[in-house]
C-alpha cells in the first residue's frame, strides 16, 4: 500500500485502502492477525490523528487502527449529493450509514480478528451504526466504547424539543444549507486556525493538550480540494441516525465515557442511556470537555484498557 504523510504517526504506520473507488487513509502500527483489533473512529471535522495520544499506548495490548472517514483527514473528499439532487458521477450521500458502511466493510474485508469499536462525537454514532451493520452481517463486534457521543439535537425526530423560534425558522434553514455557494462560503469562514483555536477553547476546558499541533492537524485537511463537501453533507443531515435509536436495538455491549464539561452534548441526557440493555457502564470525567480522549488521555486510556479487555475476554478473546 502507498503511504501518506502525517503530523503524528511514523510513515510506516500509514496505509491506504480502496473502498468503492475511494481512497481511505488509516494508521496502524501493524496488523499481525493474531491479536484482537481496536478500531478508532474520529468525530466531525477531526481525523485519525485525533487519536494521537491513544493509538500508541493501546497498541501495546492489541492491534489498533485509526481510520479517516471519507471526506476527512487524508481520505478522499468526493462531492456531496443531497436527497432530491440529480445523480452525479463520483458524488456520495454523506451520512451516518454511509460512514458506518465504510467502517463495517473495513472490518469485514481487512480484519480477521475480534474487533472493538471506539468513537468520539459523531464518530460514536458511526461506531454504533457500524456495530449494528456488523451484527446484521454476522460479524458482531465484541463491544463499542462511546466518548462524548453526538446526540444530534437538530434532527427532525427531535424537533419537538426545540424552542419555538428555532422550529419556526427551521424550513428556511433547511432550504439555505442546501445551497453549495453558501455552505462553501461558511466552511471557508470556519476553516481558519483562529476559529479552530476558539472552538478548541470550548471543547478542551482544562486547556490540556490544546496545542498548536492540534490546531495544525485539524486545519491541514480543510485545505484539501473538496473539503467543504463533507461539511455540506453533514449540515444537511436533518433526518438521520440517532444514538438512542441504535442503542434501543443493539445487542453488542456498549460502554460510555463523558466529559462533565462537554459544552455541546449534555451529560445528563447521556446518563439516561443506561436504560438500554446494551449499555453496561458509564463513566463521567470531571472537568473535561467534548474530547476527553485527547484532553486527558492519562484518564481515558486506563478506562479503554479495562473495558476493552473485558469485552474481548467475555467473548473468548483477550489481549496479549
Amino acid at each position: 500500500m502507498s503511504t501518506l504523510s502525517s503530523p503524528c504517526y511514523p510513515e510506516t504506520w500509514l496505509h491506504q485502502w480502496r473502498w468503492h473507488d475511494l481512497e481511505v487513509s488509516y494508521a496502524t502500527p501493524g496488523l499481525d492477525q493474531q491479536r484482537p483489533v481496536v478500531v478508532l473512529v474520529h468525530g466531525f471535522g477531526a481525523c485519525k490523528e485525533h487519536w494521537r495520544h491513544n493509538l500508541p499506548p493501546l497498541s501495546e495490548h492489541w492491534d489498533v487502527v485509526a481510520l479517516d472517514l471519507i471526506g476527512f483527514g487524508a481520505s478522499e473528499k468526493p462531492r456531496a449529493q443531497l436527497d432530491g439532487e440529480p445523480e452525479e458521477s463520483g458524488s456520495v450521500r454523506y451520512g451516518i450509514d454511509f460512514w458506518a458502511r465504510q467502517v463495517k466493510d473495513f472490518v469485514v474485508t481487512q480484519l480477521h480478528q475480534p474487533v472493538a469499536l471506539v468513537g468520539n462525537s459523531i464518530g460514536g454514532v458511526v461506531a454504533l451504526a457500524a456495530a449494528d451493520q456488523l451484527e446484521a452481517n454476522g460479524h458482531p463486534a465484541r463491544g463499542v466504547v462511546l466518548v462524548d457521543c453526538a446526540q444530534r439535537a437538530i434532527d427532525d425526530k427531535r424537533v419537538d424539543e426545540q424552542p419555538f423560534g428555532r422550529k419556526l425558522g427551521r424550513p428556511l434553514l433547511k432550504s439555505l444549507v442546501r445551497k453549495r455557494w453558501l455552505t462553501t462560503a461558511l466552511f471557508n469562514s470556519l476553516a481558519k486556525p483562529g476559529v479552530i483555536r476558539t472552538v478548541l477553547r470550548q471543547a478542551y476546558p482544562t486547556g490540556r493538550n490544546r496545542d498548536e499541533a492540534l490546531v495544525n492537524l485539524l486545519h491541514g485537511p480543510t485545505q484539501d480540494g473538496g473539503a467543504s463537501e463533507s461539511f455540506r453533507g453533514f449540515i444537511n443531515l436533518f433526518n438521520d441516525r440517532l444514538a438512542t435509536e441504535l442503542l434501543a436495538n443493539l445487542t453488542t455491549p456498549v460502554s460510555v465515557i463523558w466529559g462533565s464539561k462537554d459544552p455541546w452534548e449534555p451529560m445528563e441526557e447521556a446518563k439516561r442511556w443506561m436504560r438500554f440493555p446494551c449499555v453496561e457502564q458509564f463513566e463521567s470525567l470531571e472537568g473535561l470537555g467534548h474530547c476527553p480522549h485527547d484532553e486527558a488521555p492519562e484518564q481515558v486510556n486506563p478506562l479503554l484498557l479495562t473495558w476493552i479487555t473485558s469485552m474481548f475476554c467475555a467473548n473468548g478473546g483477550g489481549s496479549d
